[in-house]
């Protein structure tokens, strides 16, 4: 029991320290609970390599976040780059790196699943990146399922969808998964599971300087971190925005 113990330890990992000298995770996730087991945590973060990619801020919305241009004159196509990250429906929160959260909150409000959501939809065509699409919902209850669409080397035009569900909150442990491995030309998608990391006892505004000093300077754009206490529902958000408008 104690060797088992050890290795599912030593398979778990600080976020900071998964962000710290990738200079390209791209956009990424997280999901996890405090080590009290009382609040739920998410994170969502965006960098970019391209003008247009960079000239991004978040923005509350009524029901979560969206992304805008930070100067409109300088956006040039708004199709990947423009939309709402983060939504709430019927208490659960959803979290994605595209419009694909509009999916998944339309197919809940019709009493589908993120799943049937997401069997609609595809990587981004955005070749030769093909980049994938990860999508997150929160429960109230702290489980959460996490996923990623991703396309094959071998044929662009063929589909991988990946879904990882955790059942239950698990106390001081989160779940991070991000489109990219590192920077290169084309980009290397992201591959296997969703990394398991400690989630600490951190006020929010700390927690959100950590992982801002974490990413890349010349790359990140926007961060969101919120925080859900699922006793009274009170929730805290933290955004950071490399332009402020």
């Amino acid at each position: 029991m104690s060797s088992m113990f050890v290795s599912d330890f030593s398979n778990v990992f600080h976020i900071t320290e998964e962000l710290e000298g990738n200079t390209y995770p791209g956009r990424g996730l997280m999901m996890g609970t405090t080590p009290d087991g009382d609040t739920s945590v998410m994170v969502y973060f965006i960098m970019g390599r391209s003008e247009n990619s960079r000239n991004r801020v978040f923005t509350e919305t009524e029901d979560g976040i969206r992304t805008e241009a930070f100067d409109p004159s300088k956006c040039s196509d708004p199709s990947l780059i423009i939309y709402r990250p983060v939504r709430v429906y019927g208490g659960r929160t959803i979290v994605t790196n595209g419009d694909q959260t509009d999916t998944i909150r339309d197919a809940l409000a019709e009493g589908k699943s993120y799943i049937d959501a997401l069997r609609t939809r595809r990587f981004e065509p955005d070749g030769p990146n093909f980049t994938s699409r990860i999508s997150a919902v929160m429960n109230e209850d702290g489980s959460y399922a996490l996923s990623i669409l991703k396309y094959f080397h071998s044929d662009p035009d063929a589909c991988k969808r990946f879904f990882f569900e955790y059942d239950k909150p698990v106390k001081g442990r989160g779940h991070f998964i991000h489109t990219y491995m590192c920077d290169g030309n084309p980009l290397p998608f992201f591959r296997g599971e969703p990394k398991c990391v400690f989630v600490e006892d951190t006020p929010i505004d700390t927690y959100a300087d950590q992982l801002w000093n974490a990413l890349d300077e010349n790359n990140k754009i926007s961060l969101f971190v919120r925080y859900i206490n699922r006793k009274t529902g009170e929730t805290q958000t933290v955004i950071k925005n490399k332009h402020q408008k």
